[in-house]
């Protein structure tokens, strides 16, 4: 395997050192002075000395691209009007440079020029323009805009695209009704893995918006990508250096609200453990159950903070270098309620569930580009990021908690939970990436290395019954007082080469009608290593010990009461499993384009190979293993027709597939502080996609937009997250369905309500889009021959229901946001955004009996919709020092989870919230120095 991979990428990287650098690009609007800055259509613009030239369109825009690097003087002319020369414009490359201007019949000043570059990743216009000459289906948003709307990750960044929601009870993001599994992350156009046991894709909340360029989605499918999406494909472009050098200091503070407001906000016990972010005890289990405190820590003063850096240099004509930190530290504190059902019946119950959590995430980006000569570059991005979450869940505390497990419910004991729990994150990508020109051929190629530990080094759990009067430990079970620990290490290796040529019009430069061929392949190798351990302690006699509080429970776990037998040791054998996946894939993709016409097709084969070897407590026998062989024909057709210069249609279809998770094969339990569990299954297969999009798109001005789209999904053997049949509170992944449909509709509008060219000293523009879905997918029943005998051996039909939503959809999705501007000097910026996603399934439901479905069974848990609205005002006090006042969730609505019982002994449906809390308002003040 390692000799092969090692081929793999030396055969890539021997073409890397004949790279190529990506011409400049050069773009702007032309506004008629005479007619009240009207746009000035079918005015020349060209570069003076050169052939290179554009006219402007009904609404004055013009771009030229493919210019290579320098300083240029450029020409506006127009018949009647009085021409306009700017001269010292630079083109950079990679980059875009915007000029706008006016023309009159009488002379003009050049101080009525605008000349900006940055990057095109990074420019709100050049995004919008690459869209509008996009050939798929694809949104972007970028840096300028995530700073006017004060997002501070890449996960808020995503749920400013239409189609996007957030679920708030998994983290999971949602692209068109289709969550984790269905959906691919990439850094740089390259896989990055999961920092997360429980999922599939990277926490983009681990990418604050500093290390960002922009972040897109491709929602229609295309055979240059890997296979494994439905939803769509999220791409995080990292930054790099703008301009010749950039030097920058910034410092932030704040609050949460609820934080603020608690009543002495709790750290776990392996808080003392921690320096700067930053936390290496790995200790023994059974040294830890008597030598580490089991009671929490506390802090007087819990205040949000972020420091960072950037500092960037062009070194020459060739290198460029940037490097940019940060250290973001946040406090959060979350107060609600949980209740469990079982069969309809009441189970366990808490109503005053405490959530303390501290955050502190490092991050840091090298980026370095070496350009060898106008034909060859190559660009180096190492990206390290350490996330440390610290977590104490308490619920009981007010006498008022209920277990069902642990003793008689007539019984005067109350119940206590405890979980103290420390998650590290450790991701380090490292990624080679380059262009070259070799005759008619662009060939651009990236090997990327990447690996993740996410570690739960120091889990502690206590599971008390308590009265007014005394405590006692736990009855039910070995380990409700225990320390556990868990470790994944992630290894991957990715490497991706395109070779682009033209077929046709090979000696014009210019021309970009005709054939053009994109051939390459993907290769994807992946392995995690996982292992949990649980160590405990407990009473040889019950009330051998009893703790003098709840609060106070180190006092009764030492070595003495071990020694003297009043107390003993339990352990588990450790769980583990390992996991590979081997991903090939090689394409053809083919593009015609004839006047307004574009046509884009190809085709993908995917040998996907999954290789899961386990052993678990929880699995008969311990030992198992899963293999999955893959292998697809994944054809793409992605259809452009340009209406006029301002209008285009979009016609997309393809067919995809959705691989299963090592964690959603492997039988491993893991078990959430409120108790609930969720295991692999390995029987659960593969899903194939079948993809359809229709899309118009108006570009009514520079930077404005208005889309509406359609779209169609049909998922054969859906993947969802199930209660399971006869376990309370234990979840597990299933092809619970034959199929599964998705239609939806898209709105999608960004228009300048006061456009800046009306000189009126400031500007006000509106984003909003929405969208519409219907989804639904049946419930399967499973039958085998037994005996001969065609018999029911398992069904997913319930209450009635051979039919339900998808998990994870929500019927409207709604983003707005209004940003006014002023266009003088040290500008001053407002900003106000919401977002909405209705109710959604969080889990379906199942039969607890499958004699009975309609009598026995637990009904699906949704997730309620809820409002945030968020705030941003900024001032430039001089052109080196900024201020800015953030407010996010400032509704602070109460999030809940429900769940529709209907007890046997009754027949009377009633909706009961089973789980709910807030999370609270967070408020900051940051500054921000450019040197």
């Amino acid at each position: 395997m390692h000799k092969r991979l090692v081929i793999i990428l030396s055969l890539i990287s021997a073409i890397g050192f004949s790279q190529n650098s990506n011409k400049g690009t050069l773009v702007g609007k032309l506004l008629d002075k005479d007619l009240g800055n009207q746009s000035l259509p079918f005015a020349n613009v060209q570069i003076k000395g050169t052939l290179k030239g554009a006219t402007t369109d009904f609404d004055g825009l013009y771009k030229i691209e493919n210019l290579d690097p320098g300083t240029y003087t450029v020409v506006f002319s127009f018949v009647g009007y009085t021409s306009v020369e700017v001269p010292d414009v630079e083109i950079v490359a990679d980059k875009v440079t915007e000029v706008n201007t006016t023309l009159t019949s009488s002379a003009a000043s050049l101080q009525e020029v605008v000349i900006t570059t940055v990057s095109r990743k990074d420019s709100e216009v050049a995004l919008l323009l690459e869209q509008k000459g996009a050939i798929s289906i694809k949104e972007s948003i970028g840096s300028q805009q995530l700073a006017k709307l004060g997002v501070s990750d890449a996960a808020v960044a995503t749920t400013k695209i239409s189609g996007v929601s957030n679920s708030e009870g998994s983290g999971d993001i949602y692209v068109r009704g289709l969550g984790d599994r269905y959906l691919l992350t990439t850094l740089n156009g390259l896989p990055i893995p999961s920092d997360d046991v429980e999922k599939k894709n990277i926490d983009l909340s681990l990418f604050p918006t500093r290390l960002v360029q922009n972040i897109s989605i491709s929602k229609a499918y295309s055979v240059n990508m890997y296979g494994d999406q439905a939803s769509g494909n999220v791409d995080i472009t990292s930054r790099e250096l703008v301009g010749n050098e950039e030097y920058s200091l910034g410092f932030s503070t704040g609050i949460n609200t609820e934080a603020v407001g608690a009543n002495d906000f709790k750290l776990g016990a392996y808080q003392s453990d921690v320096n700067l972010g930053f936390y290496n005890n790995y200790p023994n289990n059974f040294d830890a159950l008597t030598q580490q405190s089991w009671n929490t820590e506390s802090v007087e003063a819990p205040v949000n903070q972020n420091f960072n850096f950037t500092a960037g240099k062009k070194f020459g004509d060739k290198f460029r270098t940037l490097v940019t930190a940060s250290q973001k530290s946040k406090f959060e504190f979350r107060s609600g309620t949980f209740q469990e059902y079982d069969n309809n019946n009441f189970r366990d119950g808490f109503t005053d569930v405490e959530e303390y959590r501290k955050e502190v995430t490092t991050s840091a980006l090298l980026d370095l580009s070496y350009r060898f000569n106008d034909k060859n570059k190559v660009k180096f991005t190492s990206l390290f990021v350490n996330k440390l979450s610290g977590q104490v869940f308490e619920a009981g505390r007010n006498g008022e908690g209920v277990v069902f497990d642990e003793v008689d419910p007539q019984s005067e004991l109350n119940q206590f939970i405890r979980d103290q729990n420390i998650k590290k994150t450790q991701l380090w990508v490292n990624q080679l990436i380059g262009e070259s020109e070799m005759g008619v051929h662009n060939i651009d190629w990236a090997v990327g290395l990447n690996t993740v530990n996410a570690d739960e080094p120091n889990r502690i759990r206590n599971e008390i019954n308590f009265t007014d009067t005394r405590v006692e430990l736990g009855r039910t079970g070995g380990f409700q007082q225990r320390k556990s620990n868990q470790i994944i290490d992630d290894y991957e290796v990715n490497a991706r080469i395109n070779d682009s040529f033209k077929v046709t019009n090979l000696k014009e430069e210019e021309n970009d009608f005709g054939l053009k061929v994109d051939v390459g392949g993907n290769f994807r190798f992946k392995e995690r290593d996982f292992a949990s351990q649980f160590t405990g302690i407990q009473e040889t006699n019950l009330n051998n010990v009893n703790p003098p509080s709840i609060d106070d429970l180190s006092s009764v776990f030492t070595l003495d009461n071990v020694e003297n037998g009043l107390l003993a040791y339990v352990s588990q054998q450790p769980d583990s499993y390992l996991g590979e996946l081997e991903s090939l894939g090689a394409y053809a993709l083919f593009n015609y384009k004839m006047e307004k016409w574009n046509f884009n097709f190809g085709g993908r084969f995917e040998s996907n190979t999954i290789n899961v070897n386990w052993n678990v407590n929880n699995f008969p026998g311990r030992i198992g293993a899963a293999v999955k062989e893959y292998e697809n024909f994944l054809p793409s057709l992605n259809l452009k027709y340009e209406l006029n210069d301002n209008n285009n249609l979009r016609l997309s279809a393809s067919k995809t597939i959705t691989l299963p998770e090592f964690k959603e094969i492997s039988p491993f339990e893991y078990v959430s502080p409120n108790g609930q569990v969720t295991r692999g299954n390995p029987n659960l297969e593969a899903s194939e996609n079948y993809n359809l999009d229709l899309k118009w798109e108006m570009f009514p001005s520079n930077g404005e937009l208005i889309s509406v789209a359609g779209f169609y999904k049909q998922i054969n053997d859906p993947i969802n997250r199930v209660l399971t049949r006869g376990a309370a509170g234990i979840f597990s992944y299933f092809n619970s369905g034959e199929q599964a449909e998705i239609y939806g509709l898209e709105l999608d509008t960004k228009l300048d309500v006061i456009a800046r060219d009306k000189d009126l000293g400031y500007m006000v523009n509106v984003n909003f889009n929405a969208t519409r879905m219907w989804h639904e997918q049946d419930l399967k029943e499973v039958f085998e021959i037994i005996n001969g005998e065609n018999r029911l051996t398992r069904t997913f039909r319930y209450n009635g229901k051979t039919k339900t939503d998808l998990q994870g959809a929500s019927d409207w999705i709604f983003n707005a946001n209004t940003t006014f501007e002023t266009t003088g000097e040290n500008p001053f910026v407002a900003n106000i955004s919401a977002n909405y996603a209705s109710e959604k399934i969080f889990a379906l439901g199942n039969p607890d009996n499958q004699v009975n479905p309609d009598e026995f069974f637990n009904e699906e848990i949704r997730e309620q919709g809820f409002v945030v609205l968020n705030a941003v005002l900024r001032k430039d006090i001089n052109e080196n020092l900024s201020v800015q006042l953030i407010g996010k969730n400032l509704l602070n609505p109460q999030i809940e989870r429900t769940q529709t019982i209907k007890p046997l002994s009754t027949g009377v449906s009633r909706e009961e919230v089973v789980r709910s809390y807030t999370r609270g308002a967070q408020l900051s003040i940051g500054f921000n120095y450019n040197f």
